[in-house]
């Protein structure tokens, strides 16, 4: 690596550490721990690549980025920051930063950025914008991959498919992806498809004599196609050909989908020249359990949110919160938010407790364990459970997603029984149970279910 870099951080630290590794790597060096000397550098002419953090002493470096780009427009600048937020990364995007890199990072892919930089001329800016307020809330790891790739789409009309489960975010980061784009100004049109009628699927989005379809009236903007994997073939087939006669311009396609499309492709279930043309981009959004660190932030902003809208205000205990984070959130972060809503109903307090938090996660997972009746029917026994749940929630109605909970809940001692019964044998297992031997492979991934071989039925 050859050229010199600039490094602005007020953390003395920071500078340290980056200009040694810089210096390591064959590159000149110079640092500073304010805009205005790295202003002056720039204006004399100074360094290849700019790395500065965000906040510092006397200004936001964002601010300054545009009148960077006009006085030096070939100097491509790295933007680093703590404030690991969706706003962060999108504004650096449309400031016309050269990238963006949350802290705390990694050295290596610090030094591999920093030289990607110092081999390419950064592309256009954009004019700066001002920050939004945006839902996405997080700073944990896997969130910081999921803003880099959306501030990285900023500026283009590419296919987007949203993986993740149910209450994970996807229509977020759908109306997010549409908000950043040159398309904000037209309709956002979405459309749930696993909550519409597959024989009216077809209908909705295209329209018949004397009615407009979604997709048209998503021209200029952006069509969001909530969960679909839940779409039928006939419909597929005519989204595709759509798509294969329309403008680049006339509408954006984002998808999002619960379930892996290449097994469905392999099973015959979606078509895999229409599954390629929406996967142009994919965004993979982790579960909740794979963002634990998160929590209090989200809760925290629920709180927020919950007061917005009438609800009473309320704050919430550093106790509290650790009980929140040993929760298992099967619902993810829908299932969080509507937690948090409710016990700013039932908690008397203006400070939500460890005590009332730990009592009502007991009841609201819990269906409640019954012994079975002697040759009683399986349904007969999911009943009792089911009503025994909603019991629990004193009138209100428990959380949306129960579906997927009780076939979860189902599934795996299926599973695992199966897998006992015929050995740990895959093949045998699928057989049995009648499904697809990738489906199944699938099933004991998600579900975290120990396979242990043995000669039972072998």
């Amino acid at each position: 690596m050859d050229g010199t870099i600039i490094v602005a951080d007020d953390d003395r630290s920071i500078r340290t550490v980056l200009s040694q590794a810089l210096t390591r790597a064959g590159c000149r060096v110079r640092a500073t721990g304010n805009l205005s000397t790295l202003w002056k550098w720039i204006e004399e002419g100074e360094g290849d690549v700019v790395v500065t953090d965000v906040m510092m002493p006397d200004g936001d470096a964002l601010d300054l980025l545009p009148k960077i780009i006009a006085t030096r427009p070939d100097l491509p600048v790295v933007v680093m920051s703590a404030q690991n937020t969706v706003t962060t990364a999108m504004r650096a995007s449309k400031a016309g930063a050269f990238d963006y890199m949350p802290k705390p990072f990694d050295l290596s892919a610090f030094l591999a950025l920093v030289n990607k930089a110092t081999k390419q001329i950064r592309p256009a800016a954009k004019p700066a914008e001002s920050p939004e307020q945006l839902p996405l809330v997080g700073h944990s790891p896997m969130m910081q991959e999921v803003y880099r790739i959306m501030a990285r789409l900023t500026h283009t009309d590419l296919g987007v498919m949203i993986f993740g489960e149910s209450g994970t975010g996807k229509e977020i980061v759908a109306s997010t992806l549409h908000s950043f784009s040159q398309r904000k100004s037209a309709p956002f049109v979405s459309i749930n498809l696993a909550a519409t009628p597959p024989d009216m699927i077809e209908s909705r989005l295209f329209g018949n004599e004397g009615t407009t379809g979604l997709y048209e009236s998503a021209f200029g903007g952006t069509l969001f196609l909530d969960n679909v994997d839940d779409m039928p073939l006939d419909a597929q087939m005519r989204l595709l050909r759509v798509l294969q006669g329309q403008d680049n311009d006339d509408v954006r396609i984002i998808a999002s989908t619960r379930q892996d499309l290449q097994y469905l492709v392999a099973e015959g279930k979606f078509r895999e020249d229409l599954f390629f043309r929406l996967n142009v981009v994919p965004i993979r959004l982790p579960r909740l359990a794979e963002r634990l660190e998160d929590i209090p932030d989200l809760a925290r902003h629920f709180l927020t949110e919950a007061a917005k809208g009438g609800l009473p205000q309320k704050t919430i205990t550093p106790e509290a919160l650790d009980h929140l984070r040993s929760h298992n959130w099967g619902g993810n972060v829908r299932e969080l938010e509507n937690f948090i809503k409710r016990m700013t109903v039932l908690c008397p307090e203006e400070e939500i407790g460890a005590t009332i938090i730990r009592r009502e996660l007991a009841s609201h997972m819990e269906l409640g364990p019954q012994e079975p009746k002697r040759h009683q029917k399986l349904s007969s026994t999911i009943e009792g459970h089911l009503k025994h749940y909603f019991s629990l929630h004193s009138g209100a109605l428990p959380p949306p997603g129960l579906y997927d909970k009780i076939i979860r809940e189902v599934e795996r001692p299926l599973i695992s029984i199966c897998l006992q019964e015929t050995g740990g044998n895959q093949l045998k297992t699928a057989e049995l149970l009648g499904i697809n031997r990738n489906t199944l492979r699938k099933k004991i991934r998600e579900l975290g279910i120990e396979v242990l071989r043995s000669k039972k039925m072998m």
